[in-house]
């Protein structure tokens, strides 16, 4: 007669890995307006690319999240306004990518935050922003040529009626372990000096009283900032307007519980001040 066995019962393995994370998730920036001699038009400055963080986003072992890190939008060429930033994704967060800004073609874009509007009649009206994520732009004016600059995450884009106006606030994070600036407009273009300034990594508007600088400049890489809007040009050329940047992706959770089992898109992985943090300036995965 056989004897009878005893089958152990199967048991799954402890999982070491965290239940909920803290996260920084950045969509990317809006590009600014293209500049258009022939109408005088100077283009708006790029919104910042939405803006959300908080603790306690339950994730699940053994399960991959996918992360996507939004592209920024594209400048606008002569008359074309400025192209709208790409959306972050992390779980079940996602961020809105920014308004482009206005030119002669049309107004500033509705996005994470607005693009700024242009000193044409018809396209002086800035984009909104989405709440809990970014501000609306600033709105353009006849005056003097002016234009709005781009909204960002803390703060409304200027409106001005001559001379500078600054992009709207960006939002200090120290998720990474340090404080850093990030998702601030972009500076609208103006005909004579004193175009607008970007913030938190956002573009500088064109300067049309100096031909070289008729363009916007573009936005720090992977800061969510928008892009400058252009200058009308005195010597006859449209400026493009600068690129909005590319966004950002950040989780960190305590460092008692276990790496990620597997990750891609070549995340930063550090371990400081009692975190584990991945950081992605791509798109990629992550598997606890």
């Amino acid at each position: 007669m056989p004897i009878l066995g005893i089958m152990a019962s199967a048991k799954a393995a402890p999982y070491f890995g965290p239940t909920s994370v803290e996260y920084l998730v950045i969509a990317g920036g809006g590009g600014g307006g293209g500049g258009n001699s022939s109408a005088n038009g100077n283009g708006g400055g790029g919104g910042a690319g939405g803006y959300l963080t908080a603790s306690g986003l339950a994730v699940t072992g053994g399960v991959s999240t996918t992360v996507t890190v939004g592209g920024g939008g594209g400048g606008g060429g002569a008359t074309a306004r400025g192209g709208s930033g790409g959306n972050s994704v992390f779980s079940s967060i996602t961020s809105t990518g920014g308004g482009g800004g206005a030119s002669t073609a049309g107004p500033g874009i509705n996005g994470g935050s607005g693009g700024g509007g242009a000193n044409i009649t018809g396209s002086s009206t800035a984009g909104t922003g989405v709440s809990g994520q970014g501000f609306a732009g600033g709105s353009g004016s006849t005056m003097f040529g002016a234009t709005g600059s781009g909204g960002g995450s803390s703060g409304a884009g200027a409106s001005s009626t001559g001379g500078s106006a600054a992009g709207g606030a960006g939002t200090a994070s120290s998720i990474t372990g340090s404080s850093v600036d990030r998702a601030g407009g972009g500076g609208g273009g103006y005909s004579g000096g004193g175009a607008g300034t970007g913030t938190a990594g956002g573009g500088n508007g064109g300067n049309a009283s100096a031909s070289p600088q008729r363009n916007g400049f573009a936005a720090t890489a992977n800061t969510g900032s928008g892009g400058g809007g252009a200058g009308a040009d005195n010597a006859g050329t449209g400026g493009s307007g600068g690129s909005g940047a590319s966004g950002f992706v950040c989780i960190r959770y305590a460092d008692s519980f276990a790496l990620a089992t597997s990750t891609t898109g070549s995340p930063t992985i550090t371990t400081s001040g009692g975190y584990r943090i991945y950081q992605w300036t791509g798109s990629g995965s992550i598997t606890f």
